[in-house]
């Protein structure tokens, strides 16, 4: 766990949290505004900025975390047939929150009209290429 020297006392994501589970130097936690149902975020225990901040340990815990999270997610329903995984890193990026969190985002037919790109609607226009 975070000692409280590492935690910053503005961050939404230092204080007490619902978490649904966790990995060594990170946890997850249900988005507050999700995309889909199902949609997570995994966190870092120590404050640290983005994803270019977090030490090999955390991002390999977060890899961990992240699989074992989607498995959990397609047991529990069927209709979940893809995944975004994705962060902000930066305020330009679109970051809030400057704690790193990535987003894992269950996926289903139909969920928006024309999924191809992804990720990349980020940028309007550049998503359906």
């Amino acid at each position: 766990m975070t000692s409280n020297s590492e935690k910053n006392r503005q961050c939404p994501f230092c204080g007490s949290l619902a978490v649904v589970e966790e990995h060594q130097s990170v946890f997850a936690i249900m988005d507050n505004y999700a995309v889909t149902k199902g949609h997570h975020l995994i966190i870092p225990f120590r404050h640290t900025e983005n994803y270019f901040s977090m030490t090999d340990d955390e991002r390999e815990d977060t890899t961990t975390l992240l699989k074992s999270l989607k498995v959990k997610l397609e047991k529990e329903d069927p209709t979940i047939l893809g995944f975004n995984i994705g962060m902000n890193s930066g305020e330009v990026a679109g970051q809030t929150v400057m704690h790193s969190h990535i987003h894992l985002i269950p996926r289903r037919k139909g969920d928006t009209p024309n999924p191809r790109g992804g990720v990349r609607g980020v940028i309007p226009g550049k998503m359906d290429y």
